[in-house]
């Protein structure tokens, strides 16, 4: 399924780049509602964990615009609190 994928300037304050966000896509990972309790916007917030192109982890931040527009506004190396997503699933 193919989006189209808008990218809020914050996107890009850790040193991401277009490509390698675009890239995230292509190798999740892990896709999946944030799951923040204490946020009460954090269910409009998905969680997307894949890798850059040069095969590093990124964590990736963005909310659906619509059905196949979403809105990218945080890239970041993966931090370490999300490392277990990276890993399958037995």
């Amino acid at each position: 399924m193919d989006f189209v994928i808008e990218f809020n300037p914050d996107a890009f304050k850790h040193g991401a780049s277009e490509a390698d966000i675009r890239r995230v896509f292509d190798t999740a990972v892990y896709d999946g509602l944030l799951d923040e309790p204490d946020d009460a916007d954090a269910r409009d917030k998905y969680l997307l964990i894949g890798f850059d192109r040069k095969a590093n982890p990124l964590e990736v931040l963005y909310n659906f615009v619509s059905d196949y527009h979403v809105n990218v506004f945080h890239a970041m190396p993966c931090r370490n609190i999300y490392h277990h997503l990276l890993k399958p699933e037995d």
